[in-house]
């Protein structure tokens, strides 16, 4: 805006009486007349009467000045403070870190250091601070220290700690603080820096607590749970005695509890201490009145530290429990690696099992059945061998339980039901002129149950043309004892159709042989047991001769079930004077190694027709 003279006007210049007046502008008649903002009260005054603790440090880290807060905080006076190390005051210089930044602070390289530190009171009492350290305007060359005392919300802190770690029944340490513990024990640092870099643990559960739980109420059950806490630890501290280190003992869950060795000395010591554990569970408790008793399985586990993790400690601690419990209950197991790597192995076969199947992994091998009289092939056993990509041929033990409880029994068995009738028609096909052979096959009560066996049964025979009486199935002596319902209509209705039935194992379950006329079945296959008793051979003087008890109870066997009309299968023929006894008591046919191992199909061709099978020429 253009300026002009109040007194003056735009015509000429003004009076020359009015020269030293000033100057006044349009802008300044138009804007009210600025008023200075009061002062504001010196930083002195808020930094004396402020609660917060305080003190100017310089950059050397000597103390300027410092409130009444941080002088009664300290246990001093503020003259007192002035000209004192900063740093000594809330002991920065035990603490690596916060030394670092703190002088890097005070080098203006850092711009705040905040930090948690303990001191010590001069009356004796113990205080938490929160150390804040940040500098002042460049112009001061210093820096500015706050002290907070936070002592009681770290005693807050403790508190929902200890709760949040603790079990609220027994006050034992919970799962979470027991695994905090055991991954810090399991650090390298931890193990490498002392100790015998060793780790132990006893884990365990009681027998017969949910018994009592159920029956008496968790009122009951937590107040034992609570006793049995209380020996526990009794048993702790009594191991940790005269050693570095007392073990840890906590509640996981449940009633189940864990006791946790830093640097264990051995094996020895865990042992010890799981023995006192059983011994001090074992004892009755008087809970409200009642007298209770209840016992532990105990699952020790030892180890070097290293190469160890808390997941791979927890699962070999619970794998060695079930070992207990399975073991019988009431002792302790100390895991074994073999066992382990069986469980481990019997695991990953479970897993590829089914899959095994479709991937066509599986084969089948023939045993022939012989005939006691004439020496001539009659049939063979088909038996079934997986050829696992890792663990190489399996037999039948290794697999055929899994198949059983997991239920791929019931596609694996029409499969082997399959490819043993078509093999069984092929040799007949192949050998016109030689009497047809028959084939076993091992039938599992659950392809009973869970399956339509019959409709199975008569699918095969149709697609493979081979007759009825050509196919045998054999079910174990327990399986077909006893049966009802729809395994005993299963087996009448396959009787019918011209199947032959075998018991298998015949002598080693019920063996109700009154039974027996009640039952579908053609064929007894002696169990092996009974045959191993004719080993002796008459022409050595030296043998020792087994009870004679053994042939007669084998004889009555089988005139009995000649009287059945039941024909008789002796298993496991290994030498020629078996067969000789077996053959003059009247047995059948026999099955062993004397004749031939499990062979593949193509040796099998080579014995039909041949007129008498020698000892061991089915072996390869």
């Amino acid at each position: 805006m253009r300026e002009r003279a109040v007194s003056g006007t735009s015509e000429g210049p003004a009076p020359a009486a009015d020269l030293d007046r000033p100057v006044v502008t349009e802008s300044e008649i138009d804007t009210p007349p600025r008023t200075e903002p009061p002062a504001r009260p010196p930083y002195r005054s808020v930094f004396t009467a402020a609660p917060l603790a305080m003190a100017v440090v310089d950059r050397e880290g000597m103390v300027v000045s410092a409130n009444d807060s941080l002088a009664a905080l300290l246990g001093s006076a503020p003259d007192e403070l002035a000209g004192s190390v900063a740093a000594d005051l809330v002991d920065l210089t035990s603490d690596a870190r916060a030394w670092h930044a703190y002088r890097e602070v005070l080098r203006g390289r850092q711009s705040r250091l905040r930090c948690t530190r303990r001191l010590k009171h001069p009356d004796g009492h113990s205080l938490w601070v929160q150390v804040t350290v940040a500098p002042l305007p460049a112009e001061d060359r210093a820096v500015l220290m706050s002290v907070a005392d936070i002592s009681s919300r770290r005693e807050l802190q403790a508190r929902l700690r200890h709760l949040q770690m603790h079990d609220p029944v027994t006050r034992l340490p919970n799962r979470t603080l027991f695994f905090e513990r055991l991954s810090a024990a399991l650090e390298a640092e931890s193990y490498e820096q002392s100790g015998t870099g060793r780790i132990g643990l006893c884990y365990l559960d009681l027998d017969g607590f949910k018994a009592i739980n159920d029956t008496l109420g968790h009122r009951v059950g937590d107040r034992l749970l609570a006793a049995v806490a209380e020996r526990l630890t009794r048993c702790a501290d009594e191991a940790g005695h005269s050693r570095p280190s007392i073990p840890l003992v906590a509640r996981l869950g449940g009633d189940e509890f864990a006791v946790l060795v830093e640097d264990s000395t051995g094996t020895e010591q865990l042992a010890e201490l799981a023995e006192s554990v059983l011994e001090a569970v074992q004892d009755p408790f008087d809970i409200s009145g009642q007298r209770l008793s209840v016992s532990a399985s105990i699952g020790v586990v030892e180890r070097h530290a290293a190469g160890t993790t808390p997941t791979a400690l927890m699962q070999a601690a619970d794998t060695t429990l079930y070992w207990a419990k399975a073991d019988g209950k009431s002792r302790w197991t100390l895991f074994d690696p073999e066992r382990n790597a069986h469980r481990m192995t019997r695991q990953a076969l479970a897993s590829t099992l089914r899959p095994a199947i479709d991937r066509g992994e599986f084969r089948l091998e023939y045993q022939p059945l012989v005939g006691m009289e004439d020496d001539r092939l009659h049939g063979v056993e088909a038996l079934i061998r997986w050829n696992h990509p890792q663990f190489g041929v399996l037999t039948p033990n290794r697999f055929i339980g899994l198949a059983e409880e997991d239920g791929s029994i019931v596609p694996l068995g029409r499969w082997v039901l399959r490819t043993a009738c078509g093999q069984a028609r092929r040799w007949q096909l192949d050998h016109p002129d030689e009497p047809p052979i028959f084939v076993s096959v091992n039938v599992a009560v659950r392809q009973v149950w869970d399956s339509d066996l019959v409709a199975d049964v008569a699918e095969t025979l149709a697609e493979t043309g081979l007759a009825p009486h050509l196919l045998q199935l054999e079910l174990t002596e327990s399986a077909v004892m006893g049966s009802a319902g729809r395994p005993l209509q299963a087996l009448k209705a396959l009787s019918d159709m011209g199947v032959r039935i075998a018991i298998d194992d015949f002598g080693t379950g019920y063996s109700n042989l009154a039974y027996l006329s009640r039952l579908p079945v053609s064929v007894l296959k002696l169990d092996g047991t009974f045959v191993r008793g004719f080993q002796y051979d008459d022409r050595d003087s030296t043998a020792t001769r087994p009870n004679p008890a053994d042939e007669v109870v084998v004889e009555a066997m089988i005139q009995l079930a000649h009287r059945l009309g039941l024909t008789v299968t002796a298993e496991c023929v290994e030498t020629p004077a078996q067969a000789t006894r077996l053959r003059r008591i009247g047995c059948d046919t026999g099955q062993g190694w004397l004749y031939s191992r499990p062979v593949p199909p193509d040796r099998i061709s080579e014995l039909l027709g041949t007129p008498g099978i020698q000892a061991g020429v089915g072996n390869p």
